[in-house]
Order: structure tokens, then C-alpha cells, then sequence
């Protein structure tokens, strides 16, 4: 999962795990995600859900734009991925029913890159402490912006540039993961991975286990329990939602 470029300082390894919902009508869940290790490039997609009362399967939807993004990626120059170019082909390029959210993100030398629509999104951590979060994109409380047969573009797309060092941990996810657990919640499955020397794959796992596990608690203090407080909607617990996590390591190019 790792590439070399004299253009790159740094460079990263990633993992990913994905736990659908139960369902025997939509067995792949609504999210999707993508791991380019030579691009060093990643993304995932949340596949929005009220399109099944149409009978929509959004997650082809999800599917579809993401293996695009993964074209328009390949089809990038090496070491120079445009991210909003990169999003914009795959939106064009997508024929089917539904929309998705869409958080993808590329390293570049000592920066990292993302461009976001909706409530997919990202942490960076170092240290055992999350420095960065990307905020939330969304029309009103659990209406998140998202690409597809809506009214939303990218060009609402959230683009966001954040310097990072060797030892650095970015947990990208869909909203399954962030709805579920607190960000202190997310900073103590990392340093407990990283104090067994997991590697990426297994943190993700883990990561994805310990939010399923909180999106079934009818009683938890959840991020989308307080979420709805604010906005004057009841509900109690966890949120059962598809679950995805990438786990990327930024490393020096010396280890390589």
C-alpha cells in the first residue's frame, strides 16, 4: 500500500473495514470506500438512506461514484491528484439512482488533502489527540449535503488542506462511525491499538466493532443523540447505520 516518489516526504499505509447493517434486501449496506495506495489516495461514501422509499438502492449509487473517483484518480499525474477534479469526473461519470455523500483525501508531501459533501469526513491525530475534524456539511439536522439526483454539486464541495508529520493517525469514516462515537471515544481506540502495534487493518476493525457496538445501545450518550437534542428531535442511543473506517498512518520514507 505504499508508493515512492522523490516528490513525497511523507507517505502512508492504510486499512479499511466496513460493517453493513443488516439487511437481506441491501446485503452490501449503502457505503462503499476506496484504498489508491500508489496514488496514495482513499475515500469513502455514504449512500443516502430515504432513497429507499422510493425503492432506491443508494448504495449502488455509492458504489458507482466511488469506483469513478477511482478512475479519475488513476488518471491523475503521479504525485499531483486534484481532488475536486477527481470528485467532479466521478459525478459526471455516474449513472444511477440515489446520491451519496463523498469524503476523499490524498497526501501530498507534508499535506494532507480532502475535499468533502455531506457528513462523511475525517480526523487527524497526534500524539494519541485529534489536532483536526472536519466539520459537517448539511442542510439541516440529518440532511446532509450529498452528490447524485439532488439539487447539490460539487462545487458545494468543502475542500481542506492540513499538515501532517511521521507518526500521525487520519481516521477517515462515514457518518456511521462519527454519529456513534466521541472523538474522545475515537483517540482511546487509537492509542489502544497503537499500544498493541496494530496495524492499520486491525485498528479499522476495531474502530468499526467498538461504533457498532455503541450504535445499539439504546441508552449511550451518542454524538447523534446529542446531535438530535439540539435540534429539538427526540432520540435516545446510538444510531444503527452502516459503518466504514480507513486507518492511515503517516510515515517517514525512511522506514521504506
Amino acid at each position: 500500500m505504499v508508493t515512492t516518489s522523490i516528490e513525497r516526504s511523507l507517505k502512508m499505509i492504510a486499512g479499511a473495514f466496513y460493517i453493513p447493517k443488516d439487511s437481506k434486501l441491501k446485503p452490501l449496506g449503502e457505503d462503499a470506500h476506496f484504498i489508491c495506495a500508489e496514488e496514495q489516495t482513499i475515500g469513502v461514501a455514504d449512500g443516502v438512506g430515504g432513497w429507499a422509499r422510493k425503492g432506491v438502492d443508494a448504495g449502488e449509487y455509492a458504489r458507482k461514484l466511488l469506483a469513478n473517483a477511482v478512475y479519475a484518480v488513476e488518471d491523475q499525474p503521479e504525485g499531483s491528484v486534484d481532488l475536486k477534479k477527481v470528485l467532479n469526473e466521478a459525478f459526471l461519470n455516474t449513472e444511477a439512482r440515489g446520491s451519496s455523500t463523498a469524503c476523499i483525501l490524498t497526501l501530498k508531501g507534508d499535506c494532507l488533502h480532502a475535499v468533502n459533501v455531506g457528513d462523511s469526513g475525517f480526523v487527524v491525530i497526534r500524539g494519541g489527540k485529534i489536532i483536526y475534524q472536519s466539520p459537517v456539511q448539511q442542510h439541516r439536522f440529518n440532511s446532509p449535503y450529498q452528490l447524485g439526483n439532488t439539487a447539490d454539486s460539487p462545487s458545494l464541495a468543502e475542500e481542506f488542506e492540513v499538515v501532517v508529520e511521521a507518526g500521525d493517525i487520519v481516521v477517515a469514516g462515514t457518518d456511521g462511525l462519527f454519529d456513534n462515537l466521541h472523538p474522545a471515544e475515537i483517540e482511546d481506540v487509537v492509542s489502544l491499538c497503537l499500544r498493541k502495534r496494530n496495524m492499520p487493518e486491525l485498528l479499522a476493525w476495531t474502530m468499526a466493532k467498538v461504533a457498532r457496538k455503541k450504535s445499539l445501545d439504546e441508552w449511550t450518550d451518542s454524538p447523534f443523540a446529542m446531535a438530535a437534542y439540539d435540534a429539538g428531535v427526540e432520540h435516545l442511543g446510538g444510531k444503527y447505520d452502516d459503518i466504514t473506517v480507513i486507518v492511515t498512518y503517516i510515515l517517514s520514507p525512511n522506514l521504506f
